[in-house]
């Protein structure tokens, strides 16, 4: 049986129509799904040339090297904010000099950044002596920054004092957590 016309025609506008209706349906993946031998489909002799790429994803493609902002990378030793100081000292200790290296160059190479450094103490002392002790902490950590050829404008130095505990309670562990200097970035 040799198939009709109208039989030919409804048979291409169903096709083109099935097409149609996957291409329009079809979901932008964010991942490529894996394709193995034994799930590859087999290709025709003619393939049809490949449709133009979606341009939202090769702008996503092209906008992901390089665009994470080094202060939000936990990988990048700008992620360290803080300088912690041993009790009733403002003196910073060496293992804290890569952190503030790390953004004493970040800061000299991006002269709009603004910082502000926050000095706090634990709960031990009057609340006036830890407001002095935290400022002086903050003295610190910007004089040592401003070594580094950071502008002075660059750099505000603030105490909290004991107002900002980052842990409570009345032990050493939690002590060490609050004595500190916070850069905080504006």
């Amino acid at each position: 049986m040799k198939p009709t016309a109208p039989t030919l025609s409804i048979a291409a506008a169903a096709l083109a129509a099935l097409l149609l209706a996957g291409c329009a349906s079809t979901p932008l993946q964010d991942a490529p799904v894996p394709v193995t031998e034994k799930s590859a489909p087999a290709t025709p002799a003619t393939t049809p040339p490949a449709p133009a790429a979606d341009p939202r994803a090769v702008a996503r493609v092209e906008a992901a090297p390089g665009t994470v902002d080094p202060l939000n990378d936990p990988a990048s030793p700008l992620s360290r904010r803080s300088v912690f100081f041993d009790f009733d000292q403002f003196v910073v200790k060496p293992e804290f000099t890569p952190v503030i290296e790390a953004h004493g160059r970040f800061l000299a190479a991006n002269k709009n950044r603004r910082i502000v450094v926050e000095g706090n103490t634990d709960d031990r002392g009057s609340r006036e002596y830890n407001l002095a002790l935290g400022q002086k902490r903050a003295e610190a950590v910007k004089q040592r920054l401003t070594l580094l050829g950071v502008a002075d404008s660059q750099v505000e130095a603030v105490s909290f004092g004991e107002e900002r505990p980052r842990a409570s309670g009345a032990t050493e562990e939690a002590w060490s957590q609050n004595r500190r200097a916070d850069i905080v970035y504006r």
